[in-house]
């Protein structure tokens, strides 16, 4: 929060000048709203006069008591580039500017997602990037308990090339280029997301004075000095855990990193695992050191080299040959660690891995990829490593620190108050993770959340967009409860709102990773949304069969659907999958269910009396099949909720 203040200061005392100063994202390379009185502000002295000149247009106004003026821009068509000239006591000339449709793109890590992370995925889409007309303006990370004006970006818009694309959000990139590979028509794309944070921590005050416990949290710490307060505390108490862990570990003292450590006494592990599952499961927290011998011969040496360990919970530092290669503190962040050329040797190679973990499972998550690549030759690394405990520590309890940017208003004062305004199309939104604890909440708070953006955008009910959550953990083999699904089916619930629309991908996620690769065909089913919500385009199919009403009918339960398109279809097989059933005990059972007459008929010869239906209610439902024939799969859904 210190870096805020200090941003807070350079920025308004440059703006006490009587120069006149824009926000960041008014600059070279930006899209502007088409089709739209066009707003562009800033700051100058009191009472100066600002002239903004627009292909032929003149526009004038005086800067007011506050030291702010504004200028609406007539409605323009898509096209440019364009310039735009500013005068008042300096000149400012923005350069290389474009008419077309702004998405503001925001949420947390799904969103966030750079392209790069999926880059083997991808290799064909990155290398034909190059579109002058999509351009990407990424709002650096930010927090603070007081409405912002102005927010920071590293590199303002940019064109997207190979050279750019790997840097933009993977989804927002994607569905951007289907926008403008159906319309020609520049695309912006504002992006303002922060991996791992909640949807009140994107909210304004007034949004969240129906939440007290949220509001009266923000309005605590709009005082600087109870920031302070809290920071210096928590960094104490991090620091302590840390230091203790380091000075207790015996791999540090006896630098077991060294490949020349002698390992005949350390003990066998399968690897990838969690040292819970064999090994070591008393420990819950601490530091377990791994090692694996390679053998090379000649022909690999002096080779560029790269080492993939997937994904481990939670912190690795690893070293090749005793020399520290990388280290990675996110267990969601893929480890990829380039070795240099004369770092390998003929013969034997040691790869040592220290893990640290805080609390929980930990180690090395299965069904990545563990290998070495030398070249075009891969050297799997699964299978049997050496490890040794380093030190078994008490656990550290993240959840007594505070995370300011995960409270309520902290996000939206920073990374969205500054835009609002700015002329947009509308919103696409991947968001939900960190609310999977309080579903029941999210089904009131995301749709105030939309609610209040549009109220304070200033411009009517925008469309606005998002992605369902995906798929993850392992499948269950019986009906169980569902956070996942108690949260997706808050999401659904949400589409009641106008001008709304949603995106499933519950059938293209990973059992274990939070952030899905495939994040082309999310954008694909996001951007059909769009065609119908945004751009009234009719006679099209923009989602998957959805759950209408529901009627009793003696022993079954039959659905009526919206949505069906040519018809629904049960995917990849004869029969419709994960139905589950129970009578007024809501006791769920695996169901029959049939397609008939564009509507489903679920019954039980188990269940004489069925009073309620769900369909794939759970983390992970394999089996599900429920589409419609042009590929869009249903949401899951339950008639226990109106």
């Amino acid at each position: 929060m210190r870096w805020t203040s200090i941003f807070l200061f350079i920025f308004f005392s440059s703006t006490v000048s009587a120069h006149i100063s824009l926000p960041s994202y008014f600059s070279n390379g930006m899209v502007l709203q088409r089709n739209k009185s066009i707003p562009i502000w800033g700051w100058a002295s009191v009472g100066e006069s600002v002239k903004i000149s627009f292909k032929g247009k003149v526009y004038t106004t005086i800067t007011d008591q506050q030291k702010k003026w504004k200028i609406y821009l007539a409605a323009t068509k898509e096209g440019g580039p364009y310039t735009i000239s500013i005068d008042g006591t300096n000149h400012i000339v923005l350069e290389d500017v474009l008419i077309g449709d702004v998405w503001f793109c925001s949420g947390q890590s799904n969103m966030e997602y750079e392209l790069y992370k999926a880059a083997e995925k991808y290799p064909k889409e990155i290398a034909s990037s190059t579109n002058d007309k999509i351009r990407h303006f990424l709002v650096k990370r930010n927090n603070s308990f007081i409405p912002l004006d102005n927010v920071a970006s590293l590199k303002g818009w940019e064109k997207a090339s190979p050279e750019t694309v790997p840097n933009f959000s993977a989804i927002a990139y994607f569905y951007a280029r289907q926008l403008y590979e159906k319309y020609k028509v520049p695309i912006g794309l504002i992006n303002a997301s922060y991996g791992g944070t909640p949807a009140e921590a994107w909210m304004s005050m007034n949004a969240l004075r129906n939440y007290p416990n949220y509001f009266e949290r923000a309005l605590f710490f709009r005082d600087p000095k109870r920031v302070d307060s809290v920071e210096k505390s928590d960094k104490l108490f991090l620091d302590d855990w840390i230091n203790n862990v380091k000075d207790l570990d015996i791999g540090e003292k006896e630098s077991w990193y060294k490949s020349v450590t002698n390992a005949t006494n350390w003990g066998l592990v399968e690897l990838p695992s969690f040292w819970q599952e064999k090994i070591l499961p008393e420990v819950k927290a601490g530091t377990v050191w791994f090692k694996k011998e390679v053998i090379l011969p000649p022909k690999y040496i002096n080779q560029p080299a790269t080492l993939r360990l997937g994904n481990i919970i939670m912190k690795d530092e690893t070293f090749v040959n005793g020399i520290k290669v990388g280290s990675t503190s996110n267990k969601h962040a893929p480890r990829k660690y380039t070795i240099k050329q004369s770092l390998l040797k003929e013969g034997e190679n040691i790869i040592t891995v220290k893990v640290t973990n805080e609390m929980g499972d930990a180690g090395f998550i299965r069904d990545k990829r563990y290998q070495l690549e030398i070249g075009d030759t891969l050297i799997h690394l699964s299978g049997q490593w050496k490890y040794k405990l380093g030190v078994a520590v008490n656990p550290f309890l993240r959840d007594k620190l505070t995370k300011f940017f995960c409270e309520g208003t902290a996000l939206y004062n920073a990374m969205v108050h500054p835009l609002l305004g700015y002329g947009i199309k509308g919103v696409i939104w991947y968001q939900g993770e960190s609310n999977q604890s309080k579903a029941k909440e999210y089904r009131r708070l995301f749709p105030d959340l939309i609610q209040s953006w549009r109220k304070e955008w200033g411009q009517g009910d925008f469309p606005f967009l998002w992605v369902q959550l995906a798929n993850i953990n392992k499948p269950k083999s019986q009906p169980s409860e569902s956070k996942l699904a108690e949260l997706q089916d808050a999401q659904s619930n949400t589409l009641k709102l106008t001008n709304t629309g949603m995106a499933v991908i519950n059938d293209i996620g990973e059992w274990n990773d939070v952030h899905p690769m495939n994040k082309l065909e999310a954008a694909r089913r996001l951007y059909l949304a769009a065609l119908k919500v945004a751009y009234h385009e009719k006679n099209i199919v923009y989602a998957g069969p959805t759950l209408i009403k529901s009627e009793i009918k003696k022993h079954s339960i039959i659905l009526y659907f919206d949505n069906i398109g040519s018809g629904m279809i049960a995917l990849k097989n004869v029969t419709l999958g994960h139905f589950a059933i129970a009578a007024a005990d809501k006791k769920f059972i695996w169901a029959d269910a049939i397609i008939k007459d564009n509507t489903i008929i679920v019954s039980s010869k188990y269940v004489e009396h069925p009073k309620f239906v769900r369909y794939a209610w759970a983390d992970n439902p394999v089996g599900a099949n429920l589409y419609n024939k042009e590929g869009l799969p249903a949401s899951c859904f339950t008639t226990e909720i109106n």
